[in-house]
């Protein structure tokens, strides 16, 4: 699996309603968002039938992005049962998502 890149319209029925969904807010032209993507990818690659990871472009969707409170990017918003649990604001080493992801699996 990869990460999905999804639109506004699209967000609600992409946000799973079982299980984990990490939401990655960035921009084409943030640099620490291109860093990210590759760790997200690689996530994806190792636990992806466990969690879905998708992408959102801020500046094609502003009125999602305010509503997650997105200021700086990249943010990351993990979702647990199709509500929103944890905020990451900026770029952080893979091992933080994971410690993350694993943190919300168990319960």
């Amino acid at each position: 699996m990869t990460v999905k890149s999804i639109a506004e319209v699209d967000f609600k029925s992409n946000i799973s309603t079982e299980g984990i969904t990490l939401v990655d807010f960035s921009a084409p032209w943030c640099s620490p968002c291109k860093v990210l993507l590759p760790i997200l990818n690689e996530l994806s690659e190792e636990i992806g039938e466990n969690i879905t990871i998708l992408k959102i472009n801020v500046d094609d969707s502003p009125s999602i992005s305010a509503e997650f409170g997105v200021m700086s990017m990249p943010t990351v918003v993990l979702f647990k049962d199709g509500e929103p649990v944890e905020k990451l604001v900026g770029l952080r080493p893979k091992s933080v998502y994971t410690t993350l992801i694993d943190k919300h699996s168990s319960k």
